[in-house]
């Protein structure tokens, strides 16, 4: 026999949790004292949605599902926005809450409410835990539900009376490997033709791509095919933005110049296109355009969004297979005059398929990309232009260093300049948006890749709403690097009162001493005063690799209409 609390972490175990993220209370003490005997590592944080946040990241890098805990009551409803955060953004999370004896349920007493109603509208399955013995099925069917597509989070509540029962029902073993599915051959025939017959097509990359670990496939498939791609927010890095034929990332508003290539195009592969993220009517608003939707699951019912050709399977096997076919279908033209080009193990990697022809405006916003990077990288006016702050960080970090942005205008200038070779090496949220998002974020992330350097980019409204995980990071000797952008304004939504109201109204605020509020939690604090400095005090903060390190910058928003502009390259 084992105590319900031992087993439902050695449950857990079996998932292979690493870390829970959270912060205890009376009523998951049994689970608390248990964990004192288990290889999981508690990660005690100094707010229950910083420890959503760290869940949600946690789960976006590693593809496991990541744990946050809290206590019943006002515990639960802090973890609120962070799940939500992580389970519109597809992040595979299991938040754990404690709950009142079963008794006691039934009537009014202490922080008693209904849990599990709360997390309905933000979780894709959530329970409570009534009997000890049904633990091992509830744990793995959590963690199953959780990573299957679309991922996003799940919630079990583990009263406090049932944590102290026994039972003598042993975990679910993890199966090893899930098989995902295959293409469906016919469709993938049809998706081939409508490609061949395209006069511009283009190439729509969507976060569905960053969990399905495709971005290999993908790019295989955008050399030897020549058409062009983009990539929403929360897709940057599945192709490197050095592709020549990577028009980079789109998602700013109706007058995105990136909008003009998709206007243009004839046909849009969607693939692992997630509508959450940026509405389709923004660009298919005359329902003018050939679809192909590619994803792990059908397509949402949307008016702008109606597929021509829906295949909902495996998007790295569904876009070889496409690839494959291409190929064949260019064989069977060219068999005549002797040319072959495929082997006998239907080998891709030495084809190559004639590239469509560039349009000329697909040239020339590749262009104008380009020099949108040169005109500011010599920019040394102070407060520092976003484009200036944003081309330094790159230039001092490795391709493989990981950039997490909070929410914020510097959110949009970050998605449109700050250039990304590798997946996963910036993450926003784009669809729940959650300011005070990055900094929590950033500790999971640091955790689970102590080899790669992590920076945090947010405003001065953004860093103050997580600022107490400051002394959680510091406790574990985390050398997470957080630039703060200052103009003491809720910039963004300034932006757009200014821009409908010709005014703004209860925005603006001040702030504390950086430097001095670093130094009172252990940290290191720094306030570049001039824009040529900041890349040395760059430099400086790489070096420690122990201590988190605040770097203050004041930032010139004023070119922030430029994202509202149709010509961002003024």
């Amino acid at each position: 026999m084992m105590k319900a609390s031992n087993l439902f972490l050695r449950c857990l175990e079996s998932e292979g949790v690493e870390y829970i993220f959270g912060l205890p209370g009376e009523e998951n003490n049994d689970l608390m004292l248990s964990l004192l005997n288990s290889k999981i590592k508690f990660i005690l944080v100094r707010h229950e949605q910083g420890a959503a946040f760290m869940a949600d990241v946690y789960g976006r890098l590693t593809q496991k599902v990541g744990v946050c805990l809290s206590t019943l009551g006002p515990g639960a409803t802090n973890l609120i926005t962070g799940v939500a955060n992580a389970n519109m953004d597809r992040s595979p999370i299991l938040a754990i809450t404690g709950q009142t004896d079963s008794n006691l349920r039934h009537k009014e007493s202490h922080q008693n409410m209904d849990v599990v109603s709360l997390f309905n509208p933000i979780t894709k399955w959530r329970w409570s835990i009534h009997n000890a013995d049904v633990i091992p099925e509830l744990v793995r069917r959590a963690f199953k539900i959780s990573i299957e597509e679309k991922a996003g989070a799940v919630h079990l509540e583990l009263p406090e009376d049932i944590a102290k029962n026994k039972s003598d029902i042993k975990p679910i073993k993890k199966p090893k490997r899930t098989l995902r599915s295959r293409p469906q051959k016919g469709l993938i025939k049809k998706a081939v033709k409508m490609i061949l017959s395209a006069k511009i097509p283009i190439i729509l990359v969507g976060n569905g791509c960053i969990r399905g670990g495709a971005s290999s496939n993908i790019r295989k498939f955008v050399e030897k095919t020549g058409i062009f791609s983009m990539n929403t927010f929360m897709a940057k890095g599945v192709i490197s933005d050095k592709s020549e034929r990577h028009l980079q990332t789109i998602g700013i508003k109706d007058v995105d110049h990136l909008l003009i290539a998709l206007r243009e195009a004839d046909l849009v592969i969607a693939i692992g296109y997630d509508l959450v993220e940026y509405s389709p009517k923004n660009w298919n608003s005359n329902l003018d355009k050939k679809i192909i939707h590619i994803d792990f699951t059908p397509a949402e019912v949307e008016t702008y969004y109606p597929p021509d050709i829906e295949i909902a399977a495996d998007i790295g096997y569904t876009i070889d297979s496409i690839l494959l076919e291409l190929i064949k279908e260019k064989e069977e033209v060219e068999e005549k005059v002797g040319k072959k080009r495929i082997d006998k193990n239907n080998n891709l990697n030495s084809i190559d398929i004639p590239y469509f022809e560039i349009p000329d405006t697909f040239r020339e916003i590749k262009k104008q990309i380009t020099e949108r990077i040169e005109k500011f990288k010599d920019n040394f006016a102070y407060p520092i232009d976003p484009m200036k702050l944003v081309i330094d960080v790159r230039n001092a970090l490795e391709e493989n260093d990981i950039v997490i942005s909070d929410v914020g205008a510097h959110k949009l200038w970050i998605a449109k300049t700050y250039n990304t070779y590798i997946p996963n090496t910036c993450l926003i949220t784009n669809g729940f948006c959650s300011m005070g998002f990055a900094f929590p974020g950033a500790i999971a992330a640091q955790l689970v890749r102590p080899n790669q350097k992590v920076v945090v980019m947010c405003g001065d409204g953004g860093f103050l709403m997580n600022v107490q995980e400051l002394e959680t990071a510091v406790r574990l000797q985390l050398p997470i690097i957080i630039i703060i952008w200052c103009d003491s304004d809720y910039g963004m939504i300034s932006l757009k009162q200014i821009q409908e109201f010709g005014r703004s109204a209860f925005t603006r605020f001040s702030n504390p001493d950086f430097v001095t509020l670093a130094k009172s939690f252990g940290a290191i604090g720094y306030h570049v005063k001039s824009t040529e400095e900041f890349p040395k005090i760059l430099e400086k903060a790489k070096e420690s690799t122990s201590v988190p390190v605040i770097i203050a910058i004041d930032v010139d928003y004023s070119k922030n209409q430029l994202l509202l502009n149709a010509d961002f390259n003024d």
